[in-house]
């Protein structure tokens, strides 16, 4: 209810009473008239008429002041009563949209964040990477110095019957390599015999299969070996894998935690 329906209710119960009040004054007029005019002239019976509907005016009057006063303070009070419940709700709608903002704020940081991390990650592995890779092209001039590499070879041969510890073997070699296998062979056998006390193995070249050659510009993407060997027990159960390939994965992932601090001054988790 609007200011103009509750001005209107108050009128019309103060018309309301006025009319009670005026039926009321009447009916006391006419039976005052009544019952005064053995006793009293007209002139007497007249101002004590009006008087008594004075009073009943008055207090008509009074009564329907207090009646408008009094709507008008409930009405206030219900307007107040909406308004503050309005305020309310229209404070919580703007707290929660606050939230909602404020939530999203810190989803999209969180998301840029972890998009950011994820691109200095993805560069230092490219990094990392292109470093391992500039390594493997060096493992690919190993095999051309012909005497550091006679003697290199003779060592992971050693070190793979170390590591198999088998009285038979089977060795693989690249096909460029054979021959130089073939001449360093006896001395491998007896070095190893010699550092571990036994007697030397046997020890059987694979003619059959040999370990991918050296990349070509003609195949760049295919499988490829750089040098070295791989040795394997005779009934094929333990193989142990000593190329110049597999020797740089290893050192490289032993070394990773290191390269890493070196260049971005962390450690690999």
């Amino acid at each position: 209810m609007n200011d103009a329906d509750v001005s209107r209710q108050i009128q019309q119960m103060v018309r309301f009473i006025r009319q009670e009040a005026e039926e009321k004054a009447n009916e006391i007029s006419v039976s005052a008239e009544e019952s005064l005019v053995p006793k009293m002239n007209d002139a007497d019976v007249s101002r004590q008429i009006q008087q008594m509907v004075r009073f009943i005016r008055q207090e008509a009057e009074e009564k329907a002041n207090e009646i408008s006063v009094s709507a008008e303070e409930e009405f206030n009070i219900e307007k107040l009563q909406i308004v503050e419940a309005e305020k309310r709700k229209i404070r919580q709608e703007y707290d929660r949209k606050e939230k909602q903002v404020e939530v999203r704020k810190k989803i999209e940081y969180s998301m840029q964040l972890n998009a950011s991390r994820i691109k200095v990650l993805q560069v230092q592995d490219d990094l990392v990477n292109s470093m391992k890779e500039a390594a493997a092209k060096e493992l690919l001039h190993v095999s051309h110095h012909h005497h550091s590499y006679r003697h290199l070879l003779k060592d992971l041969i050693v070190q793979g019957l170390v590591r198999l510890k088998e009285p038979a073997v089977l060795l693989r070699c690249r096909i460029e390599d054979l021959e130089l296998v073939e001449d360093i062979l006896n001395t491998a056998k007896d070095e190893y015999a010699q550092k571990e006390g036994v007697h030397p193995p046997d020890i059987i070249v694979d003619n059959h299969v040999y370990l991918p050659p050296s990349p070509s510009h003609h195949n760049p993407h295919g499988l490829f070996c750089s040098g070295g060997v791989v040795l394997a027990s005779r009934d094929g159960k333990i193989v142990f894998e000593n190329t110049l390939d597999a020797r740089l994965d290893v050192v490289f992932r032993k070394k990773l935690p290191e390269i890493r601090k070196l260049l971005f001054g962390q450690v690999a988790a």
